[in-house]
């Protein structure tokens, strides 16, 4: 087993050679990793250039074009490869556009919220006039924080430099599932916040614990990460007063140990499946 560590990058180098076969090495210091010998792996990388020593050389710097070409050449690495790559890049990147990874979400049977995807301030007014309570998100698989539209916002004007998202928002309880490989590990969540992994940032309650999905949901969760590609998936689910699913979308990167702090093993899950693959 090998740890990329990100922090020594500037003491790391790659080589990727694509003929008939993927070939390369990984050195670290004095120490180097065949990648033919590599039959597993979980790449979850940070932004190089916000990290340590490259943070502090900045962004025009040497050593930034260093970090950077050493992760390019990682990610060519992870699309290429025949090790299991949890997840490949090309199967993460439906992520990147929240309206096409909502089609395949509706294809297996989830609900999705009625959803405005505009430039337009006036349209955004009307379809805010048309639903009981909305909120807004980022269109793309960047990091936003779910936040309901009051009334009047003057931000809306900006809409015309940046495309946002608004959907109608969905009462119920969320649920959190982790698809990994076959095995399916599900939270229930309870909070007041428009977005519960912000709660504290709000002043709000949470409350998580691990629960069972009823009837065929664990099954179409396994379908929805299967369809995507993906290995290891975080699905963002609510059940609804009337016992309805919506599915407002499915994380290729979810960031884990949050809930595992709450009870749950998918750190296990995911070295199993890392294993199961180095054993054939």
């Amino acid at each position: 087993m090998a740890l990329v560590d990100q922090r020594a990058v500037l003491r790391s180098g790659i080589r990727v050679e694509v003929e008939d076969r993927v070939r390369g090495a990984i050195t670290i210091d004095d120490a180097e990793v065949d990648l033919a010998d590599v039959t597993a792996a979980y790449v979850r990388p940070y932004d190089a250039w916000r990290i340590g020593a490259v943070a502090r050389a900045g962004r025009d710097s040497d050593e930034c074009r260093h970090a950077s070409e050493f992760d390019d050449s990682l990610w060519q690495w992870c699309e290429l490869t025949d090790a299991c790559v949890v997840n490949q890049p090309s199967r993460m990147a439906g992520n990147g556009s929240k309206p096409r990874q909502s089609v395949a979400i509706r294809a297996h049977g989830f609900h999705v919220p009625d959803t405005l995807i505009t430039t337009d301030a006036d349209a955004a007014r009307a379809f805010a006039a048309s639903h009981e309570r909305v909120v807004y998100k980022s269109v793309s698989g960047i990091r936003s924080i779910v936040s309901q539209l009051l009334p009047d916002d003057e931000r809306l004007d900006d809409l015309a430099w940046c495309p946002t998202q608004f959907q109608e928002h969905v009462p119920g309880l969320d649920y959190r599932v982790h698809v990994v490989g076959d095995e399916v590990f599900c939270s229930r969540i309870e909070s007041s916040a428009d977005d519960y992994r912000y709660a504290a940032r709000q002043g709000a309650e949470l409350s998580l614990e691990p629960a069972c999905l009823p009837d065929d949901l664990p099954g179409r969760c396994r379908e929805l990460a299967a369809g995507l590609g993906l290995r290891l998936a975080g699905i963002d689910l609510r059940r609804t007063p009337d016992a309805s699913w919506y599915c407002f979308e499915v994380n290729p990167s979810p960031a884990f140990t949050f809930y595992d702090r709450h009870g749950q093993g998918i750190a296990g899950a995911v070295a199993r499946l890392l294993h199961e693959a180095e054993v054939g």
